[in-house]
């Protein structure tokens, strides 16, 4: 069909490539607020819950560590595992955009702008 236009085949070609990462990147967008991680300190006494999109869904604290002088160590802890839960939601959702990515032929580890 293109045959004869010099690049604008391959052009075509791109933009229908382009197109369907655009669909398979809002589906997977979609996808991440169902995929949940754990993170956590302290051995375990905090746990924080969020989803592949970084948003904190939930909070886990062992009651053992409510002891009124060791208040910034809790603090500490909470904030450890919010820390920890956000940097393995962003993982994830960089797993799961190595998967739609891979089949473009981009460098391994590449970041796209979304």
């Amino acid at each position: 069909m293109f045959k004869g236009m010099g690049g604008l085949g391959d052009m075509a070609g791109m933009m229908k490539k382009a197109q369907e990462m655009q669909a398979k990147v809002g589906e997977m967008q979609e996808s991440l607020s169902s995929i949940t991680v754990t993170g956590e300190s302290g051995a375990g006494l905090v746990k924080a819950t969020a989803t592949a999109k970084g948003e904190l869904i939930g909070l886990d604290i062992e009651p053992s560590i409510f002891k009124p002088d060791e208040k910034e160590m809790v603090e500490d802890l909470i904030l450890a595992a919010v820390k920890d839960a956000q940097s393995r939601a962003s993982e994830r959702a960089q797993q799961e955009m190595g998967k739609i990515t891979e089949g473009l032929g981009l460098p391994p580890g590449m970041k796209l702008p979304f």
